[in-house]
């Protein structure tokens, strides 16, 4: 490990911390993100469910949901298979790393520490999706437990806060599930640690530019300001 390998590694994390801030669903900039747009209309959606009795379109919602984020568990999981057992080819991998061009060759020790950061880095990912997963399970029993719409008339301020405790566990499963599949994304720029920390860091840059702009700056946020506008 170099000095240049440390300070990769920093503007790695410092990227990472702050993209994860700044897309937060409860920062108040003047540009909204998309989490933020989809965070109301999760909202919005919850809160609609007061006011039909049939629940099944709510809960082929969350079903849904819970199937995409069991899928990038289990994908999470072949992820860390993959990474134990570059451990166990440490040999044959520097071999190959020694006979490409423009790969810096740091040693094993080295090459085995990349490897244990990446295997923490689907690891992390992996309990985000389990507990995101989770919350969802959660989130559906909370919906059950919203009343009917004849109960709502009757006593509509406990219906109501019934819906606003289904719709913080939505968000709150969202937010676990987007911040393991921003680790997903941001192991695309770990990868370029394997040859070299200059390309650790100018991959990693690319791949927050590419989230910047699909949060602040792509058509599926215009998309929903649109829908707003009307």
């Amino acid at each position: 490990m170099t000095f240049e390998d440390y300070i990769a590694l920093a503007v790695f994390i410092l990227l990472w911390a702050g993209f994860s801030w700044a897309t937060d669903g409860t920062r108040g900039f003047k540009r909204i993100s998309l989490t933020r747009l989809m965070n109301d209309h999760r909202g919005r959606w919850i809160r609609n469910s007061l006011n039909r009795d049939l629940k099944m379109i709510d809960t082929q919602i969350i079903a849904g949901l819970q199937a995409g984020t069991a899928f990038f568990a289990s994908t999470t999981i072949f992820a860390l298979g993959g990474c134990f057992a570059l451990l166990g080819a440490t040999e044959q991998a520097q071999m190959i790393f020694a006979d490409m061009p423009y790969v810096f060759h740091g040693g094993r020790t080295a090459f085995e520490l990349k490897v244990a950061g990446l295997t923490c880095l689907f690891g992390y990912s992996f309990f985000k999706f389990g507990w995101s997963y989770r919350l969802f399970n959660y989130c559906s029993i909370l919906m059950g437990g919203i009343p009917m719409t004849a109960d709502m008339i009757r006593d509509r301020h406990a219906a109501e806060v019934a819906a606003e405790r289904a719709v913080r566990m939505n968000v709150l499963a969202a937010k676990h599930f987007n911040a393991g599949l921003r680790a997903i994304f941001l192991s695309i720029g770990y990868l370029g640690w394997f040859i070299s920390p200059y390309a650790f860091v100018g991959l990693t840059i690319f791949v927050i530019f590419v989230l910047t702009r699909r949060q602040f700056f792509s058509e599926a946020r215009a998309a929903l300001l649109q829908e707003a506008a009307r």
